[in-house]
């Protein structure tokens, strides 16, 4: 008869690191950064861009962002560097190498 061994830890951990730790396990860690920098934009950039983003999504590490004021889309296109510091500070981690405004 087999003996079967448990992979739970011995000591108790707290319920984030348990996420994290699931999240890593099934290499869902990267995905999971995607969508809270996703959900994040209307607190970091402010409501007033973010009214006027009509769709978000990324892609191979490049966000693409879609607005409807062609102003708007130059002047971001002009700070891409300060936006993606800003995502990194939040997320912590280099989740988008690339901002493309559509």
């Amino acid at each position: 008869m087999a003996k079967y061994y448990s992979k739970r830890k011995s000591e108790t951990t707290s319920l984030g690191d348990a996420i994290s730790d699931l999240l890593q396990q099934y290499h869902l860690q990267e995905r999971f950064d995607e969508k809270r920098l996703i959900h994040s934009w209307k607190k970091l950039m402010g409501a007033t861009i973010a009214n006027r983003t009509s769709k978000i999504f990324i892609k191979n590490k490049v966000l693409f962002i879609e607005l409807s004021s062609a102003p708007l889309k130059k002047e971001l296109s002009m700070s891409k560097a300060k936006i993606i510091s800003i995502f990194e500070k939040e997320i912590g981690k280099d989740i988008i190498k690339e901002i493309i405004f559509m």
